[in-house]
């Protein structure tokens, strides 16, 4: 076995190790840890910035997208959002332990489902560090033990964020291997960790279509998909066009960057020749690039033609694919051939299409006259999310604290035995 292997490999039995001290944590130990960990992010910030600026500047020379380079980005306002994530999980039901369904058998046995932390962990992610932060937050309040794998490109702040919260356990007295982030960049280390199927419960990934692919073909752990957002808007015929001109530019251009932002944008016929001109004008005006379809086209000649491959593309940065559709029947059948399940939104006046819209769009969030960039486990409640799954086992959608357990039956008895 090489090095490499050999330090995946401890990392991994080191973390099942820990995942049993985990599962026997307290909840207001875990807060307590949560809330000094919030106040050690705030207390290291100058060295949390310092460290992200080694990362920033490999960007730099790399060339990276302007995107990119935005989600690798620690400034104090993002700190400040790490530390008051983790503030939002301690204040969070404890999950552990809540019995979820209980009932009691004709011959006496109780029989209750409770929940409990699925184990270990891996995460495994690219460019925003401040899913380290949030990973961890939201595995130590379930229970669970965290294997951190970031990127590369955001090597120097993952490492400095894992020291510090491993820093917060250590004083607490609490088993550090609970977390850890790890310390090598080569590909080969994720390989290995997909491998640990003896100690490690769960993979869930968040990033590229690569990784994605990568991750499928070599885990021999059960993993949870975090795939691209190829999130939609539609139009619809009697929407507000201020309200959906307010919606649309906050789904495309507040962080163009990240998964919920919106990919495409359709609109009704009726109202195109109103909406599409004023639209597209915010949207260059914002220094987003349009790619249209034949009618969008005609509507607002300059733009650039859309292709079949735009349709299914997430582009993570200033680009749209705007489509005309000619009713709301049109837009679901877009959507059902190139939606990833992740994000789909209308902007109507007319509650039947809304519903319809609701119930026939099945991806993991939908929504009625609100922005894609909802899609988010802190906005929709649930705190620091730990990614947003895009398949529907055993979670669907953000995943918060009670996505990251499981279910066992306890049964209570009086000497019962079995007779049949």
């Amino acid at each position: 076995m090489t090095a490499l292997k050999n330090i995946i490999v401890e990392i991994a039995k080191k973390a099942r190790e820990a995942s049993l001290y985990g599962s026997a944590l307290t909840t207001p130990q875990k807060n307590k840890m949560l809330n000094d960990m919030a106040e050690a992010l705030m207390l290291q910030a100058k060295r949390i910035e310092s460290e992200n600026q080694k990362d920033l500047q490999f960007a730099q020379e790399k060339k990276l997208s302007s995107a990119m380079i935005d989600r690798l980005t620690l400034n104090k306002k993002r700190i400040e959002e790490m530390a008051k994530g983790l503030k939002e999980v301690e204040a969070l039901p404890d999950p552990v332990g809540e019995i979820a369904k209980g009932w009691t058998r004709p011959n006496g046995l109780r029989v209750e489902k409770v929940r409990i932390p699925l184990g270990v962990i891996g995460i495994i992610y690219e460019s925003r560090p401040n899913v380290t932060v949030d990973a961890a937050g939201l595995c130590l309040k379930s229970g669970n033990a965290v294997v951190l794998r970031g990127g590369s490109e955001a090597i120097h702040s993952n490492r400095v964020l894992g020291e510090i919260l491993r820093e917060v356990l250590k004083e607490n007295g609490v088993h550090q291997d609970l977390i850890q982030v790890v310390p090598v960049t080569e590909r080969e280390a994720i390989q290995t960790l997909l491998e640990q199927d003896a100690y490690i419960d769960l993979i869930i990934p968040r990033g590229g279509e690569g990784l994605m692919k990568m991750i499928r073909e070599y885990s021999k752990i059960p993993v949870i998909r975090h795939d691209k957002g190829v999130c939609h808007v539609f139009v619809d015929h009697n929407a507000d066009l201020d309200m959906a001109e307010k919606i649309a530019l906050n789904a495309k251009v507040q962080r163009p960057g990240v998964c919920n932002a919106m990919e495409t944008l359709l609109v009704d016929e009726k109202i195109a020749h109103a909406f599409l001109p004023r639209m597209i004008a915010e949207f260059q005006r914002c220094g987003v690039e349009i790619r249209g379809c034949s009618k969008t086209q005609k509507i607002v000649p300059e733009i650039k033609t859309a292709t079949e491959e735009d349709w299914s593309t997430e582009y993570l940065d200033l680009i749209l694919s705007v489509r005309v559709v000619k009713n709301l029947e049109e837009a679901l059948e877009h959507i059902r051939k190139y939606t990833s399940l992740h994000t789909e939104s209308i902007v109507t006046n007319d509650e039947s299409h809304a519903e319809r819209f609701l119930r026939e769009v099945n991806s993991s969030v939908v929504l009625v006259n609100a922005s894609t960039r909802f899609n988010d486990g802190n906005q929709l409640g649930l705190g620091a999310e730990i990614g947003i799954s895009t398949s529907k086992l055993h979670a669907f959608g953000p995943m918060g604290l009670e996505e990251l357990t499981a279910l066992k039956y306890v049964v209570r008895g009086d000497g019962q035995v079995r007779n049949e």
